[in-house]
């Protein structure tokens, strides 16, 4: 485009500067949650419950020091339940009850987990986005800015998520519906129409998602989002975002499961050992090596895709192997490494080897077309005040705390 010079802090030059904001164009965002103590995140849920048992039969002081407490949460705190969950709203150190069932969750780009969805053990738990979770909501996380750092700038995921980066920088949630059930695209008002009236086709939610997977670009200002003026490099975006997507999501758009092409299939080769303490790869192999457990074929795009920098096959080991102290409720988990871990590891290799060897054709949707300014003269930027705050949700009735019903 001419007449565009970089802009500061930008990665891509060119027309990207321009390109208006992800933040302009789904103008709903919330900002990360914050678990507070990880003993409440868990890869399994019956690890979760044990936790929850021994709490249970710690009184006083003891249960106190296994809580962890917070500025924000100690045992005699008093919060409501969050929305859509039947748990305890009195102070959890009379609590004596069982387990809340865990719920999913995704604590870290591709680390799908399970959480006690008890908001007394949550210090910053965003009931705002707990009202708009179920099908068919499709969250859209975009990756704190870390210069240099490769990796797709945006993730989706179903379950709710945690919103930080690997390496903890903190990011932000935009819910694809910003009501129940998939109603009112969180979109800029008129965005949608006047996509539809260019491409000269109807463009709803999910081709907008599929898109921005596809094109979204990161600058120091927050994602951005270049719009294309031809139809066709528009449908060929979404095609390619549609895949992407569906991957992330784990089939959950085409109703199968993700698999390698030419019938590759990664598998193990020999047994993971009972307590696995070291991650290793073999490029010339193509193995994945766990402490002489072996998992091939392993695409070297599975090894080394990276989110923040951070490379996904070892954090998602790290978080399965790391030591915790002795005697917290961290230091319950697993006897030995459990089959579903090995299962969990397979399909995360085969989305990871996907979407790293499609990562380069989103490069081919980086030129921009509708900027800023002629989105403004169209009336969609800047987006109105309320189309940044979370929509009424009347049909919702919540507990308060000490059982008293919340007013919404």
């Amino acid at each position: 485009m001419r007449g565009v010079t970089e802009a500061p802090g930008t990665d891509i030059p060119g027309a990207v500067d321009e390109a208006p904001l992800l933040d302009e164009l789904m103008p709903w965002s919330v900002a990360p949650l914050r678990f507070g103590r990880s003993w409440i995140v868990a890869p399994d849920p019956r690890t979760l419950r044990t936790r929850w048992d021994r709490l249970m039969a710690a009184e006083g002081t003891e249960r106190e020091a296994l809580f962890r407490s917070s500025r924000a949460r100690t045992p005699g705190s008093t919060v409501g339940a969050l929305p859509g969950q039947r748990t305890g709203t009195a102070r959890l150190a009379g609590e004596s009850g069982p387990c809340p069932d865990p719920v999913r969750v995704v604590s870290g780009p591709f680390e799908e987990q399970w959480l006690l969805p008890d908001h007394r053990l949550i210090d910053t738990a965003r009931p705002e986005l707990w009202r708009v979770t179920g099908e068919p909501q499709v969250f859209v996380v975009e990756q704190g800015y870390l210069p240099g750092a490769g990796g797709p700038p945006l993730l989706v995921t179903a379950a709710l998520p945690e919103g930080r980066s690997p390496a903890g920088r903190p990011g932000r949630i935009r819910p694809l519906f910003r009501r129940p059930g998939g109603r009112e695209p969180n979109v800029a008002p008129g965005l949608l129409d006047l996509l539809g009236a260019r491409y000269r086709r109807e463009v709803g939610a999910h081709e907008w998602l599929a898109w921005t997977v596809a094109a979204a670009l990161p600058s120091a200002a927050g994602c951005r989002v270049p719009l294309p003026r031809d139809p066709e490099v528009w449908a060929a975006g979404v095609a390619l975002g549609r895949s992407l997507a569906d991957v992330q999501l784990r089939g959950a758009l085409s109703g199968a499961k993700p698999r390698l092409p030419g019938g590759r299939r990664p598998y193990v080769r020999a047994a993971v050992p009972d307590r696995p303490t070291t991650l290793a790869y073999a490029s010339e192999g193509e193995f994945l090596d766990l402490d002489g457990g072996r998992i091939s074929p392993v695409p070297e795009e599975a090894w080394e895709y990276r989110v923040g920098g951070v490379r996904v096959l070892e954090q998602w080991f790290a978080r399965r192997t790391a030591p915790a102290e002795p005697g917290s409720l961290e230091a319950i988990g697993p006897a030995a490494w459990p089959r579903e871990w090995t299962s969990e590891l397979l399909d995360l290799i085969t989305a990871l080897a996907l979407l790293g060897a499609r990562e380069p054709e989103r490069a081919a949707f980086a030129e921009g077309g509708l900027g800023r300014a002629e989105l403004r003269a169209a009336g969609v930027l800047p987006p109105p005040p309320r189309a940044r705050r979370p929509a009424s949700v009347l049909d919702h009735r919540e507990e308060g705390p000490g059982g008293q019903f919340a007013l919404l």
